[in-house]
């Protein structure tokens, strides 16, 4: 009998731990470990920020849905992984065995490394969690009463940059609804050296589709921009130069703004080596595998990919859902080959497919693979984007609360119909 543990329960972890359970031998034991017991929709949290979603619609009850499944769950944060020891201690002073280890913990937000950012003592909001989004649909609301000029983007570091995107043009949404943009002012301030990179030196035409809708919605922009820090009501930012000198400081007001930070490993995995890079984050090869330690894997946010190429202001490389589900499936194949005495064989696709909503419209677009050159490259806008980002919500919610992995025909089917195919679907 084998032990399978799973560290993290968030759009990685839940979908690791519903395939692999798949994959077992009778016998065979499935643990999830997280800090928490619910699991939230991430990619709804923009709508959360503008009070369009209330979290008990994007929530989920672990408990419940692992139980039936017939996977173990203990809602306890991790304090370290001891790799050599095959060993996961937690913080209420517990320690659980593994034979195998699969981490999926998502990053740390390092909202310290920046003076004033953040919800928790600093004066910006985020989207990052379902906790950041309440309170930022709160500070909004308050921020609407006396409106002023908004700041929102991505700090340097960052590799996530599509919540910000879609929340800028989200924002811009509701407050037409409200019939106080004109008393609004907005700012986009990015590490990317032009809008529409997404770190990832851009795809299809997300840079003029980005620009222009910036334009019509009358958003400026700042690129390679260095945030210094932020005070109540003011953002001290540094334009950088191509040579990496600074080109133009800047000196913002705001009245509201939200600032992605960037990522780094979360302290249970932070500092073990042969397991992470200097960031934190795990360090893997062609089968998802520890190179070190051979029975830990990692998919989702927490591993360790490295930049497309240099940039002025360091940036990223996004997971997109996509490849974070294909990072799951070859996982779990191949700790099931690894079970029967095998050897790992299955390897994700790493492509990226992302459908980013506006509020009222949106941008689509497909990187296969993710880094250039690219076999596919395509990328497109319009209200079908807004339409598939709900029915994707509603799809990916129900399947999480059933408790079902994706069977292959689905994925096959949702391969072959495409993206380009889904959009004339949703506008029939």
């Amino acid at each position: 009998m084998a032990h399978v543990v799973v560290l993290g329960a968030g759009l990685g972890g839940v979908i690791m731990a519903y395939e692999m359970r798949d994959q077992l031998r009778r016998g065979d034991k499935l643990t999830v470990v997280t800090k928490e017991a619910k699991y939230h929709f991430v990619p709804s949290n923009p709508w959360v920020a503008v009070n369009w979603r209330k979290r008990s619609e994007i929530e989920i009850d672990l408990k419940r849905t692992f139980a039936k499944r017939g996977i173990d769950f203990k809602p306890v944060a991790a304090a370290k992984v001891h790799a050599k020891e095959n060993t996961l201690e937690l913080v209420d002073g517990s320690s659980i065995p593994y034979d195998f280890l699969v981490i999926a913990t998502g990053p740390e937000l390092a909202f310290d490394e920046i003076e004033g950012l953040g919800p928790h003592g600093g004066h910006t909001q985020s989207v990052c969690h379902v906790d950041h989004a309440e309170h930022a649909g709160q500070a909004f609301d308050e921020f609407c009463k006396k409106p002023g000029p908004i700041i929102t983007g991505a700090v340097q570091g960052a590799s996530c940059f599509g919540p910000a995107y879609e929340y800028t043009f989200i924002l811009d949404t509701e407050l037409r609804r409200r019939k106080i943009r004109d008393k609004v002012p907005m700012t986009f301030v990015t590490a990317e050296p032009y809008i529409g990179h997404l770190g990832l030196d851009g795809v299809g035409d997300t840079k003029g589709i980005l620009e222009s809708a910036m334009r019509d919605k009358h958003i400026k922009w700042i690129c390679n921009a260095r945030v210094k820090k932020a005070e109540a009501g003011k953002m001290y930012i540094e334009e950088v130069a191509e040579d990496g000198s600074v080109a133009k400081t800047h000196e913002l007001p705001f009245g509201f703004s939200m600032m992605l930070p960037a990522f780094r490993g979360i302290g249970a995995v932070r500092g073990v080596e042969g397991l992470v890079n200097p960031r934190g984050f795990i360090l893997i090869d062609k089968h998802q595998q520890n190179p070190t330690f051979k029975n830990v894997f990692s998919v989702g946010v927490c591993v360790a990919i490295p930049p497309i190429g240099p940039t002025p202001v360091p940036c990223g490389v996004p997971k997109t859902g996509f490849m974070i589900e294909s990072m799951v499936t070859a996982t779990a194949l191949n700790i099931g080959q690894m079970l029967r005495g095998k050897a790992p064989s299955h390897q994700a696709t790493w492509n990226a497919v992302c459908i980013a909503d506006f509020g009222d419209g949106g941008i689509a677009f497909v990187a296969q693979p993710q880094i250039p050159p690219r076999n596919v490259n395509w990328s497109s806008d319009g209200k079908w984007v807004h339409r598939a980002k709900i029915a994707f919500e509603k799809y990916f919610i129900r399947k999480m609360r059933r408790g079902e992995s994706e069977p292959l025909y689905e994925k096959w089917a949702m391969g072959m119909l495409g993206i380009g195919k889904l959009k004339r679907v949703l506008d029939d």
